[in-house]
This record gives C-alpha cells, structure tokens and sequence, in this order.
C-alpha cells in the first residue's frame, strides 16, 4: 500500500474494520459472543467512571449519535451489563451503573484493550505513536 494523502480516508475506514474485527474475535476467545465492539465505548466511559455515571456523560464524552448511543445503552442493559437509575434529585437525570457482571468483564476489557493498543502500534516508537494520535486528533478536530 503506497501512502497518498488523498486515500486519508479510505485508511481511516480500513483501520476501523480491522480494529472492529480484532475486537470480535477477542471478545469472542474471551466468551462474550453477545458484546460487540461499539458496546465498548460506552463500558469504557461507565469504567472511568467508578461504574456509574449520567447517561449525558456517556453522550458528551462519545463522538456518536445519541441514538446509536442509546441503543448501545440498552442492549448492555438487556444483556445484564447495566443497569438504569434514576437520580433522586433530578428526576431529568438518569445514570447507567455496571452490573457484577460488567464489573467481572472488566479484567478481559482491560486485556483485550491492552492487545488492541500493542496491535496498533506494533513497530512504532514512544515519539510515532504520539504524532500518530496527535495528527488524528487534528484531523477530528478539523469537523469541529
């Protein structure tokens, strides 16, 4: 593959599908035929989180459609990764809180994250993968 700028996007997309079918299949070796890789984000936000934190959070943080988000949401939900609470001072404010069984994934989260992250950057340096993640960020940032 010869590197031309005006392919930028076409990379993009390749890098996407091969991270999402990475993702797969580890979740997959791991056991969690039902989690998909977009499922992902939204655990990693409620991960950062202590394990609960407002739905709007979830929103403000990922670079996605409220309803992708939502229906992300739910599924975790119905396959008994979340579960929903309502705020006893806002009655606007919803929180989503991980269940025992989110909080058990979270070791195999942590590992296939850590596989994914050396998968990406196998063969860079310290310096390439920060120019490579600051140049991504410009370039997000550009659509801002």
């Amino acid at each position: 593959m010869k590197p031309t700028p005006s392919a930028a996007p076409a990379y993009t997309s390749i890098l996407r599908t091969k991270i999402n079918l990475f993702l797969r299949e580890k979740l997959k070796e791991c056991g969690y035929e039902e989690l998909i890789p977009s499922y992902g984000s939204v655990l990693s936000v409620v991960y950062k989180n202590g394990g609960k934190v407002q739905i709007k959070t979830i929103y403000d943080t990922l670079c996605k459609q409220k309803p992708t988000i939502t229906e992300s949401i739910n599924r975790l939900v119905k396959f008994g990764y979340l579960t929903r609470e309502n705020s006893p001072e806002d009655a606007r404010c919803t929180y989503v809180v991980a269940t025992e069984k989110a909080l058990a994934l979270k070791k195999d989260f942590n590992h296939i994250s850590d596989e994914l992250q050396n998968k990406i950057f196998k063969g860079f340096s310290v310096e390439e993968q920060q120019t490579f993640v600051t140049l991504m960020v410009r370039a997000i940032e550009n659509f801002n």
